[in-house]
């Protein structure tokens, strides 16, 4: 396992971060109910990815019904040792209850909201904590100020942000610096070889302003895993099989091209499907951790065998030409004139 600085943070993370949306099937209200796993198997995918080197522990308040994956991830936390063998990141900002404030990302909210993460996992301060997406309802520096507040009490040590469009990031990155409060050391989003759209805005704004990006779905909804085939139903019990609306958003010609080229360089390399799609983002700029998802240990080992994969030139070159992202205006317009992108 490799370790970079968690952005423009001096703590080192691995370049493999588990997210742990997938722990705790309660019910149907469970935010990943049939494609999550119970507390034994995610507390087994801690040990293991904790003994593969693995420091990175990704969750949200709204991951099951009532903070139910904090809540699992908390009693891991708790036993032998592990709070203080992991850097601990959740987030905020969804419905956590049916009152008006029950959502959101005001002062009034983020107070109360930390404090029920820190119950729920059992824990004292929370490493990374990060705003779930931008909310326009909130000035930028309300809420910069009530995250400073946090840090300087001790309760969280650095900041995040998750789905910001690329204005907004940097809106809240010249806030900070205009009124001296903390800064986002990371941006979270959606980031794999068939959505590829914050190559437009917000890798450039992440490499000026210092921000590590940690993206999500990497493995574009298990798409880019290698078990789904473009002229096959999807396997039964599988995620997109669940969720058929979701593979919809990738049964496209392009994509399944770019999973062909993917495979293709797994058995060049003697590698799994999804270790491959992992390391192309790993090698990408600006990107700090990715975070991968697993319901069970064998995929969970499939994906750690991205953290020893170091991709070859040629290999990154052919993944980057076929997947190459329409850029649209003004973008292209500037390609073409200074070679970027």
């Amino acid at each position: 396992m490799q370790y970079r600085n968690l952005g423009r943070a001096g703590v080192k993370v691995s370049t493999l971060c588990l997210g742990a949306m997938t722990f705790g099937e309660a019910n149907e209200k469970s935010f990943m109910h049939q494609v999550g796993c119970d507390t034994a198997t995610a507390h087994a995918l801690c040990d293991a990815f904790l003994a593969a080197g693995g420091n990175f522990i990704d969750v949200a308040d709204v991951y099951g019904e009532d903070g139910l994956s904090e809540r699992v991830l908390g009693d891991w936390l708790a036993r032998d040792g592990h709070r203080d063998q992991v850097v601990l990141a959740t987030k905020f900002r969804f419905r956590m209850d049916p009152s008006p404030n029950g959502i959101g990302a005001s002062r009034y909210r983020i107070v109360r909201a930390v404090e029920e993460s820190l119950r729920r996992l059992q824990t004292d301060r929370i490493d990374l904590y990060q705003v779930h997406m931008q909310d326009l309802d909130v000035a930028e520096d309300e809420l910069l100020r009530a995250l400073d507040d946090l840090v300087r009490a001790g309760k969280v040590l650095y900041i995040g942000c998750s789905n910001y469009a690329a204005y907004r990031l940097v809106e809240s990155v010249y806030t900070s610096q205009l009124q001296n409060l903390e800064t986002f050391a990371t941006l979270q989003a959606q980031y794999s070889l068939v959505v590829r759209d914050l190559e437009r805005e917000h890798v450039p704004a992440c490499l000026r302003h210092g921000l590590g990006i940690l993206p999500w779905s990497p493995l574009a909804s298990g798409f880019l895993s290698g078990k789904y085939k473009a002229s096959e139903a999807p396997p039964p019990g599988s995620r997109l099989d669940k969720r058929k609306k979701s593979l919809e958003l990738y049964d496209r010609p392009h994509n399944w091209l770019i999973l062909q080229e993917v495979e293709a360089i797994a058995t060049e390399l003697g590698t799994s499907t999804a270790a491959v799609a992992l390391a192309w983002l790993v090698q990408k700029p600006a990107v700090t951790s990715v975070i991968f998802g697993a319901r069970n240990l064998a995929q969970l080992q499939a994906n750690l065998q991205a953290a020893a994969l170091v991709l070859p030139a040629d290999a990154m070159a052919r993944l980057d030409a076929v997947s190459a992202l329409d850029l649209g205006y003004p973008y292209d317009f500037i390609a073409r004139t200074q070679k970027r992108w």
